[in-house]
């Protein structure tokens, strides 16, 4: 089994769509806005539009590294939206890659946490903190020029059927309690436990009801 991209008409994304006033409306009644590392690709321009109408209006943004290739060969998009993001996601390997191509020289995920946290802000309403899974190993946050590591719940291999989706899982899980204003452990724990169940699963699908506690 694997998976398969289609990007399809999201590879066709303009910034005038974004501007109907239909759509634009969207935005200006959004208090937490997340936009995946991939629309790098796509449509800069509307990233940056959205990461500006955050920073002027007391919004939260969040931007996920997504993928190696996105910290490599989108680099100065990448750079060009990271002072107005509030929420900075990541996995080990994206977190490492990043670090490389920033001259960091240094493959402690802690550090480089550290690092992204406190890059340059535009806005400073909301400070920057930065969160790095790795698979079964800690999830690390730093912010306010610390770093906490949030230990993961083991899985048998046995039940462990498909790794794709766990990271936006985990996102998933880490906003829905974001957007409730609780604490970063809880955020943290909804994602571990959003990660959990998907990897248990085949493809991206949820038991009908959770029993998140």
């Amino acid at each position: 089994m694997s998976l398969v991209a289609n990007l399809s008409a999201a590879n066709c994304y303009k910034i005038e769509h974004l501007k109907k006033p239909e759509n634009w409306a969207l935005v200006e009644k959004a208090k937490y806005i997340y936009i995946a590392g991939f629309f790098l690709t796509v449509s800069p321009d509307s990233i940056q539009l959205v990461a500006e109408h955050a920073a002027a209006n007391n919004k939260v943004f969040s931007m996920n590294l997504s993928a190696p290739f996105i910290c490599e060969f989108f680099k100065d998009a990448q750079e060009k939206a990271l002072p107005y993001v509030d929420y900075v996601f990541g996995n080990e390997t994206e977190a490492r890659t990043f670090s490389k191509v920033h001259g960091w020289e240094t493959d402690d995920v802690e550090q480089i946490a550290l690092k992204i946290s406190q890059w340059p802000k535009a806005s400073g309403t909301h400070k920057r903190i930065a969160v790095i899974t790795q698979g079964a190993d800690p999830v690390v946050v730093a912010e306010d020029g610390k770093v906490k590591a949030f230990p993961v719940e083991k899985l048998p291999k046995e039940k462990l059927v498909d790794t794709n989706g766990a990271g936006d899982a985990f996102v998933g899980g880490f906003l829905s309690h974001l957007v409730q204003e609780k604490a970063i452990e809880d955020c943290v724990k909804a994602g571990n436990y959003a990660a959990n169940v998907v990897i248990q699963r085949s493809g991206c699908t949820y038991p009908e009801k959770p029993d998140f506690n």
